[in-house]
């Protein structure tokens, strides 16, 4: 039976990408990111909330992400969640992240006019 494990989202950095190497010396970078959501409530009023997600890249593309993203970048990511398991104080817990396939720079440069550009690299 076929499967699917597709994740996209459009949102901002949290914090700067920290990168580092696997003992194997390829590239792994990781950051996090604020994805907002806006709907109207029964009352008619606005509500926002933020779901924060963790985002990991690899390789080539975990140099382009440490290199070009910062905190408060606004970025489209597609991926696939991946989760990890771990024994703290002897429980077991988990841990869910996305793995970067694609990943889309939408911020303006300062010198563009209120056109929206987009740079993506594709991966």
């Amino acid at each position: 039976m076929p499967s699917l494990n597709r994740v996209q989202l459009i949102g901002n950095l949290g914090k700067d990408p920290e990168a580092r190497y696997t003992p194997s010396g390829q590239k792994v970078c990781n950051f996090s990111m604020a994805v907002n959501r806006r709907w109207k409530s029964k009352d008619g009023s606005m509500k926002e909330a933020t779901d924060w997600f963790n985002i990991e890249a690899w390789g080539k593309l975990a140099e382009i992400c440490q290199q070009y993203l910062h905190k408060g970048s606004l970025v489209f990511i597609e991926g696939r969640l991946h989760t990890d398991r771990y024994e703290h104080e002897g429980e077991t817990r988990f841990y869910t992240k996305v793995i970067v396939q694609q990943m889309q720079m939408l911020d303006r440069k300062p010198e563009e006019e209120p056109a929206v550009e987009e740079a993506a690299e594709d991966f």
